[in-house]
């Protein structure tokens, strides 16, 4: 099958099933595969052109919009949504089978031991500052490996806060992870400078919002990045 995949962690995980991804986004960091715009402006005339026999979305990171385009012109689509580390395991299936390729055994993953639960902040975009909530993937793998996500009562998947919010929160925590957006020193130094005490750690944040064929290894690195000390 020819597939077109319009999802960073989609194309990861159907390169690593042996599918021929004939187009991907900017996004993907394929650049040998033809890129036919991003996540939310893709390049649909480009897509119809390539007469692939399938698209693969997410409901998430494309708009509702492409996908009833894509349905209208005759192209076959299959919709991603992952909200959990269970959903992270399982898309590998539903890919697999979407493509008509036997997927790996899916390894079930151990509840982290961790001496105590550690709270958490996590920034994904600042001005204005930005973070994401409990039901999102990221949160679910955070809780996998023995962090929660701070209580700031904003609604949302990604809601706005700001550093006062979150310092009266009093996180553990600052996880700092590298993507979407780039934080720099003096990115992390605006945090410190409202929560001077509070430790800061930089994390990979494909390991943390990727999922797919990375999701079992991912959590087994971010686990090792965030090991607690033990309580005092």
């Amino acid at each position: 099958m020819r597939v077109v995949s319009l999802v960073p962690s989609s194309t990861e995980t159907l390169l690593a099933l042996g599918v021929e991804v004939v187009a991907c986004t900017r996004f993907c960091e394929q650049p040998d595969i033809t890129h036919v715009g991003g996540t939310k402006n893709p390049d649909l005339d480009a897509i119809v052109d390539l007469a692939p026999d399938l698209v693969v979305l997410d409901r998430e990171e494309n708009r509702l919009d492409d996908h009833d385009a894509l349905v209208a012109a005759g192209v076959p689509v299959v919709v991603t949504d992952v909200t959990d580390v269970a959903g992270g395991l399982a898309v590998v299936d539903q890919l697999a089978d979407a493509c008509v390729v036997s997927a790996p055994e899916r390894r079930v993953l151990p509840a982290a031991t961790v001496d105590r639960r550690a709270q958490a902040f996590v920034p994904i975009w600042r001005r204005p500052w930005m973070t994401i909530s409990v039901n999102t993937y990221g949160a679910a793998v955070l809780r996998h490996v023995g962090i929660d996500l701070v209580d700031l009562d904003t609604p949302g998947a990604y809601p706005t806060v700001t550093l006062d919010q979150v310092a009266a929160s009093q996180p553990d925590l600052v996880l700092v992870p590298s993507e979407p957006y780039e934080f720099g020193d003096e990115h992390i130094g605006e945090i410190t400078a409202v929560m001077p005490d509070v430790r800061i750690v930089r994390i990979d944040g494909q390991d943390l919002f990727w999922w797919g064929i990375r999701t079992p290894a991912a959590i087994s690195r971010l686990a090792a990045a965030l090991a607690l000390p033990p309580t005092p």
